[in-house]
């Protein structure tokens, strides 16, 4: 059996530049799973990596962790801070706490999973092309402009562990969404989704695209698969492609 190559990186007083120049250069000599310590803000973690390393980070990684990302996986102990998985391609990411706004921003593929809750405009401008379909899974709350101007993928809230009174997601959900499809494990008001969204059957063929992703969720962050159903999430999609035509002239 192939043992893989190890290594552990102690960010303890390191610029975010240093450390990840730390991290490029352990990659280049080899390394293929990396235990990064002592993690306290250094952004730009696994920004444009073209590879198969496995990362386990300890400690709160700063903005824009997996930014560009194209094969690597990520989990965090921890929570994470804004700016996760941007304009990733593919690869995992999983946050074994919270994380800031922006989460998959502009997200094109691969999957990121969360186990507590999320800030602002979670999944804006997620896209899919061909076989690559993003999934965002946020395991508590998020704020307002959830799933804001998304073109595709997968966007889910599952409204896990939340105090009593304290409202799954704000205003603005789907605001502008023109593709893809978005799952939220409770009811929603009306006068909270935008314009141009609608409330959809969840059907056999959507709810096995979706559940496989939920028994992976539970499968990392180890919950039971079963709590959830089907009847529980309201299932939002487009009614238009340009939802704003109306607005524009030519």
């Amino acid at each position: 059996m192939t043992t893989l190559v190890s290594e552990t990186l102690d960010a303890s007083g390191l610029h975010f530049s240093e450390f990840n120049e730390r991290i490029r250069a352990a990659i280049a000599a080899g390394a293929e799973e990396l235990t990064l310590k002592n993690v306290n803000g250094q952004r730009y973690i696994g920004a444009g990596l073209q590879t198969k390393t496995h990362f386990e980070i300890y400690g709160t990684p700063g903005n824009d962790m997996g930014v560009f990302m194209d094969g690597p996986t990520i989990r965090v102990h921890a929570n994470a801070q804004d700016g996760v998985a941007n304009t990733m391609s593919s690869g995992e990411i999983a946050i074994h706490g919270r994380a800031g706004d922006v989460l998959a921003y502009a997200m094109r593929g691969g999957r990121v999973f969360v186990r507590g809750s999320a800030g602002y405009r979670v999944g804006i401008h997620m896209k899919a092309y061909e076989e690559r379909i993003p999934v965002a899974i946020i395991g508590g709350s998020a704020k307002d402009y959830f799933g804001e101007y998304m073109a595709g993928g997968i966007l889910v809230l599952l409204g896990l562990d939340l105090p009593e009174g304290e409202p799954i997601v704000g205003d603005f959900v789907a605001s502008g969404m023109h593709g893809g499809e978005l799952y939220i494990r409770g009811k929603i008001e009306d006068w909270q989704i935008g314009k141009g969204v609608g409330r959809v059957e969840i059907d056999d063929e959507a709810w096995g695209r979706l559940f496989k992703h939920l028994e992976d969720y539970a499968r990392e962050f180890q919950l039971d698969s079963r709590m959830f159903r089907r009847e529980d999430f309201t299932h939002l999609k487009p009614t238009s492609h340009r939802p704003y035509s109306g607005l524009y002239v030519y």
